[in-house]
């Protein structure tokens, strides 16, 4: 996400470097920071908002005795970014009596019942709620099936309804069953549409008066940009939101979306979904979003994300082994591989990384996710002895390794190169008993060349 405005705005403070800031190259970085929000589709009133607030601040600053413009510049439009989404991150109002009701309210196409499996998720296992979800949409053919089966990937209980109830029956009759259950939170997945109309917003008022929920999320398209912020507004202007998810934000290169939405709305960004399993949902912090935007990167996400998706067991296994004097084989790069993909890859590493956006391209286009990808398929098409014990692998064994992962024998070649390298690192690392500092092994590895497939 923000990738083209992340690459713009970096170009731009880059060009500041090793200058006092004065008026006249301020202004010239005025132009182009407004000239990226506008190719980033935010909304026109926001940008001159933003760029006035920019230029107000750096005149209070004494610019003229900055002695590094591209600091003190970057410092300015991070501060600013940050107040234009919501200096902090707005969480759910857990504290009401339970069950706390979340209502979810979108248009069609937005991702909106994903969405509530993927926030029940959240909830279930962050914030250790237990969770119930029911569907009102009696109108999409499969909606209510579709939630149920997505309640039951994320373990939440599922409130069963059908398409011969009213909405507003089914709401009534599950907020009643889910105080019986002694649920924390109930999430009501409503009927969307292809566009506002009145008869939606009718029934959806329907349901917020019979409910009273402590939130009411509208779920939009991060990739609309500035449409998604003026959809919320039109929205709001019906039902009263508490807060907005944007989904898709991983697809969506421009950001338009996420800094316009508080500014149009008043209301603030509550999470933000990425990618499409269920574990694809991100709390919104403004903060760490601004450093992403200007190449600052996000080590507090990529920590929670390492601290919750990396596999505490697996990594102490591989440390003891390391510990003891054992080689570390191709099973255990294996499981670095896989630990990696836990994390989203070696690309979403980097983009929350302080820097990443400053290495060279030839450096970053090196970094393709499906190298690692194409690694993993190699050692799967091993038998078990050859992967615990690498040195048996002679010619014949690499031909057939790579005629079993679509590769060449020279990609296999290079596999046993790298592991190899990785073995000797692991030993050196294992003898100052520093296994547990590492980055999980991979993460320092330098990117491999993409591997050629057969033809």
């Amino acid at each position: 996400m923000f990738e083209s405005l992340s690459d713009r705005l970096s170009q731009t403070v880059g060009g500041l470097a090793g200058k006092r800031l004065t008026e006249t190259n301020m202004q010239d970085a005025l132009r182009d920071v407004r000239r990226s929000l506008l190719e980033a589709d935010v909304a026109l009133d926001v940008v001159s908002s933003f760029i006035a607030s920019v230029q107000q601040r750096a005149m209070g600053e004494k610019i003229e005795s900055a002695l590094n413009a591209h600091d003190a510049f970057v410092k300015i439009v991070h501060r600013e970014l940050v107040e234009l989404m919501g200096i902090t991150n707005d969480s759910l109002d857990l504290a009401a009596v339970p069950p706390v009701v979340v209502l979810v309210t979108g248009l069609q196409g937005t991702g909106k019942t994903t969405t509530v499996a993927k926030l029940a998720r959240f909830l279930r296992e962050r914030e250790r709620k237990k969770v119930a979800v029911v569907s009102a949409d009696v109108y999409r053919p499969a909606a209510i099936d579709q939630l149920a089966r997505l309640a039951e990937e994320v373990q939440a209980r599922f409130i069963a309804s059908t398409q011969s109830e009213s909405p507003l029956d089914i709401v009534n009759r599950a907020l009643s069953n889910a105080r019986t259950q002694f649920d924390d939170v109930l999430i009501v997945d409503t009927a969307g549409r292809t566009s506002i109309d009145e008869k939606m917003m009718t029934e959806i008022a329907s349901l917020h008066q019979a409910l009273n929920p402590v939130e009411t999320l509208f779920v939009v398209d991060a990739m609309t940009g500035q449409d998604a912020a003026l959809t919320s507004k039109a929205f709001d202007e019906a039902v009263p939101l508490t807060g907005v998810i944007l989904t898709k934000a991983d697809g969506d290169a421009r950001g338009g979306a996420a800094l316009s939405v508080r500014a149009v709305t008043g209301k603030p960004v509550k999470f933000m979904g990425t990618g499409e399993k269920s574990d694809g949902l991100e709390a919104f912090h403004p903060e760490r979003i601004a450093s992403r935007i200007l190449g600052m990167g996000d080590v507090l996400t990529l920590i929670e994300e390492v601290e919750r998706k990396v596999d505490k067991k697996q990594t102490s296994r591989l440390a003891d082994k390391i510990k003891r004097g054992r080689k570390f084989d191709l099973e255990d790069f294996r499981e670095q591989l896989g630990q990696m993909a836990q994390l989203g890859g070696m690309s979403n590493m980097l983009e929350k990384l302080p820097g990443a956006g400053g290495l060279p391209a030839d450096a970053q286009g090196r970094v393709d996710d499906e190298e690692f990808a194409q690694l993993a398929v190699m050692i799967d098409s091993m038998t078990v002895h050859e992967r615990r014990f690498p040195d048996v692998i002679n010619g014949s064994r690499k031909r057939r390794i790579a005629l079993g992962s679509g590769t060449q024998i020279q990609d296999v070649n290079r596999l046993l190169k790298q592991h190899k390298q990785m073995q000797k690192m692991m030993k050196k690392v294992g003898r100052r008993g520093g296994m547990e500092k590492m980055m999980r092994g991979l993460g320092q590895r330098q990117p491999v060349q993409r591997p050629q497939r057969r033809r």
